[in-house]
């Protein structure tokens, strides 16, 4: 009865992403534990010297620290149970209202990035793959081989910069505008980051969909339908992008999944009030259940993500569906 239940892909993909998310909780409750200083410290500043023994026993009373390690892991992770995922000191809000705040913000972000990528990505790879080792291949390849080489804070610096100083553009420099607040603002500060999330992300997506388009194309379906004259664009379009989609697919969840969590440089340098960006300054202030909590988010998200991916390929190729 056992071994048939773990037969089951969705019971085997559920608990492979409980496991998941508990090997994240266990490796950030470590890892910052491990990073020099706690919220006392880095509260107070090198005014914590000054503390009498038993203010310091006070304060670690407080905010817990005088309890074991494995005490501290297992009361925060019953707390997430009963969704309390912690309190803000810096903020004075839980850490459930900050993230409410902060995850749309990260979400909008990631949308609109991904979407410009796909508009860059998909036609530059259609177009490199038309006509391997040709000038618009070369051209293609130069492109992404910048999009993965150009460093996102080095591409956001200098585009803010340029469009500052040289045409006074900077809407980040205006506090962030909610969509719901004032739609035209919020959309021009969402612009700039996503161009720069968006170029990085459009280098893989083209080089995965140049090599999936490459590889449909030398299919003996491909020159069936050429045979059979299929018109060049139903042919590009139904028949080989169609084809091609599963890795292009997967690609994008796993892109999506990375800006959920990795577009903290760009959050920090265009002043979006994202959850990456929420993560830095907990670090920072040394907001164990902040960090802690967020990054457990960002990794259920993550795993999320993965799951819808997998259920989107399973629709689009039948094969995938009967494995």
């Amino acid at each position: 009865m056992l071994r048939r239940l773990f037969r089951n892909p969705v019971l085997r993909r559920i608990l492979a992403a409980l496991a998941t998310l508990l090997g994240v909780a266990v490796f950030v409750f470590i890892m910052l534990r491990a990073i020099p200083g706690n919220q006392i410290t880095a509260g107070l500043g090198t005014e914590a010297a000054a503390l009498t023994p038993a203010q310091q026993q006070q304060l670690e009373a407080y905010y817990g620290l005088d309890q074991p390690l494995i005490a501290q892991f297992f009361s925060w992770l019953g707390n997430i149970f009963t969704g309390n995922l912690g309190f803000s000191a810096r903020a004075q809000q839980s850490v459930l209202e900050l993230t409410a705040q902060s995850l749309p913000v990260t979400i909008e972000l990631a949308i609109f990035s991904i979407v410009l990528a796909l508009l860059i990505g998909i036609p530059l790879g259609m177009l490199s793959a038309s006509r391997p080792d040709s000038p618009r291949d070369a051209f293609g390849q130069v492109v992404g081989l910048a999009g993965l080489s150009i460093p996102a804070f080095l591409l956001a610096t200098t585009l803010l910069a340029v469009l500052a100083s040289s045409f006074g553009y900077n809407p980040n420099g205006e506090g962030y505008a909610y969509f719901v607040d004032n739609p035209w603002l919020n959309l021009q500060q969402m612009l700039l980051p996503s161009i720069v999330l968006g170029f990085g992300i459009a280098a893989p997506i083209m080089r995965t969909t140049r090599t999936a388009v490459l590889e449909i194309r030398s299919n003996d379906f491909i020159r069936t339908a050429k045979a059979k004259g299929v018109p060049p664009r139903r042919l590009q379009a139904k028949h080989v992008l169609g084809n091609a989609l599963v890795p292009i697919v997967t690609m994008t969840g796993l892109q999506f999944g990375y800006l959920l969590g990795g577009a903290v440089v760009v959050e920090q340098i265009f002043s979006l009030p994202g959850i990456g960006r929420q993560v830095l300054l907990g670090i920072q202030q040394k907001e164990y259940a902040l960090v802690q909590s967020t990054v457990l988010i960002i990794a259920l998200s993550f795993v999320i993500v993965n799951l819808l991916t997998d259920v989107l390929y399973r629709m689009i190729d039948p094969r995938v569906r009967a494995a």
